[in-house]
């Protein structure tokens, strides 16, 4: 079952990008990302609930506490990915979105851990950096005419801004940050109660998002627009619980995490079929060294 439950993840993720991007790139709605928190911190709440009242994880505030700056990073990270959907094709954040594997490579080589990374390890991360740095500098330097071009088929059109690299580059190192701090955290916590502490924790992230955009700025929730980030939110959720289940065969780690760490090439296709998205060759060059090293680091983070 563990190639079904890797498939799923990939899928289920992947689909998480698709619907967060078509649920926040709408121009004329500022409040599209604190809605899409909205939408995840529901979802998660409700999954949180399931697992304390009938699966018997164990959760107080203690937990939560110790937890809450593990948290804070995924949500602030997160957050700052639903504001970057509106700026950038996601055939773009995805991947850099995607690398923070990379960073948290990094991170273990500035705190001395140089020796537990075998370079195969080295190399991925290398091949990381340099799609990331190459996508910025391919994007900097396209021609606006050409960029035009080949935005046509899509209902949308992207203009060249550095924030629209910037922020799936803060995304990727919050991310990164979270998941360096959560490997830490771990060491004391119980796996299913921190989850459900992240859980419970974004579910009143969405509760204070509630408060402001809907009963302080008084803007509306059209279940036309919201559908997509609701989609995503059950995508998102459901990809966690099949992740979950495809490591926990061990015999076979080695085999799922390379499948479902490459998901974001599923988003690109997906972008592709579905959003229209075409880049250019120089684009889908770094694109593929970003894939290339990501698959790698899952290959040895098994």
């Amino acid at each position: 079952m563990w190639f079904w439950f890797s498939l799923i993840a990939l899928v289920c993720w992947s689909g998480s990008d698709l619907f967060s991007k078509i649920g926040c790139q709408d121009a004329d709605d500022k409040y599209s990302h604190l809605k899409m928190v909205m939408a995840v911190g529901l979802v998660m709440g409700l999954h949180a609930a399931y697992e304390i009242f009938i699966g018997g994880t164990e959760i107080n505030g203690s937990i939560i506490l110790t937890y809450l700056p593990v948290s804070l990073l995924y949500i602030s990270s997160m957050t700052i990915g639903y504001i970057g959907l509106r700026y950038i094709e996601l055939s773009i954040s995805s991947p850099i979105c995607n690398s923070s594997g990379a960073l948290v490579a990094v991170l273990a080589l500035a705190t001395g851990g140089l020796g537990e990374l075998v370079p195969a390890q080295l190399i991925a991360t290398a091949l990381v950096c340099v799609g990331v740095i190459g996508l910025g500098i391919v994007e900097a330097r396209e021609d606006d005419d050409l960029r035009a071009a080949r935005q046509q088929a899509s209902n949308h059109r992207y203009a060249k801004s550095a924030l629209a690299l910037i922020l799936p580059i803060i995304y990727c190192l919050l991310d990164a940050l979270g998941t360096f701090a959560d490997s830490r955290v771990l060491e004391t916590l119980d796996e299913d109660s921190a989850n459900c502490a992240y859980e419970l924790t974004f579910l009143l992230a969405a509760i204070v998002c509630f408060v402001y955009v809907v009963l302080i700025k008084k803007s509306k929730l059209l279940p036309k627009r919201e559908a997509p980030k609701y989609a995503g939110a059950l995508c998102e959720t459901a990809g966690q619980f099949a992740y979950i289940y495809a490591l926990a065969d061990t015999e076979h780690v080695a085999l799922a995490a390379p499948i479902i760490s490459a998901y974001c090439v599923a988003s690109v296709l997906w972008s592709r079929i579905f959003l229209k998205e075409k880049l250019s060759w120089k684009h889908y060059g770094m694109i593929a060294l970003v894939v290339a090293g990501i698959v790698i680091l899952g290959v040895y983070d098994a």
